[in-house]
């Protein structure tokens, strides 16, 4: 079960942790364990996300990117949060819920990356798993929505472990490394049944 404890002044954001992950919203004094974990992964990480830039793990970029998320969170449009090992206090990899939609559609996406030495641990799926009560109970969104390469297995399994349903395919949905590319939609919802667990 996550905890959901408030910011310290120093930093922004919602806190979660969990016996085996630690969540929280990155800050500038992240920038050299991003950099380094995102470096040593960019092999790994390239086939399942955007292109990157030029100076895609630059300090100035890292700003730009904080800044973004801050925007987001201030005008609850976004929530990005940087996953933690709350033994080793290691950063493992990152979570976003973006496109945070209210009115009648009261939804957001859900998005999630690994650093390559950390793939297949477990982390991910323990961070989604602490990251739904945050979407349902204190955003109080109905419908978190996720997806994924049809050739991305390890991914549907989380999704499928964690609870989320298969709802179909999207042609051309995202670009992905330079190229549009067919996702898989998933989707949970508040009503749905919440798996329990921390692990993978």
């Amino acid at each position: 079960m996550a905890l959901l404890r408030a910011a310290t002044p120093g930093d922004f954001g919602p806190v979660l942790e969990t016996d085996r992950v630690l969540l929280r919203a990155p800050q500038m004094s992240d920038y050299p364990a991003w950099a380094e974990l995102r470096a040593a992964s960019q092999d790994f990480l390239v086939p399942w996300e955007p292109l990157w830039a030029p100076d895609e793990l630059s300090r100035a970029s890292f700003r730009r990117r904080i800044r973004h998320y801050l925007r987001d969170m201030r005008e609850d449009m976004g929530y990005a949060l940087f996953v933690y090992d709350t033994h080793s206090t290691a950063l493992v990899g990152g979570i976003t819920l973006c496109n945070v939609r209210r009115g009648v559609t009261q939804s957001c996406t859900l998005g999630y990356w690994v650093g390559a030495a950390y793939a297949r641990q477990g982390y991910i799926t323990a961070a989604v798993r602490a990251v739904v009560p945050f979407v349902f109970d204190s955003l109080e969104l109905h419908r978190l929505e996720a997806a994924c390469l049809p050739t991305n297995t390890a991914s549907m399994r989380l999704l499928e472990r964690v609870g989320f349903k298969k709802e179909g395919l999207a042609r051309r949905y995202l670009r992905i490394n330079g190229d549009w590319r067919d996702h898989l939609l998933y989707a949970l919802l508040e009503t749905d049944q919440r798996v329990p667990g921390n692990g993978g």
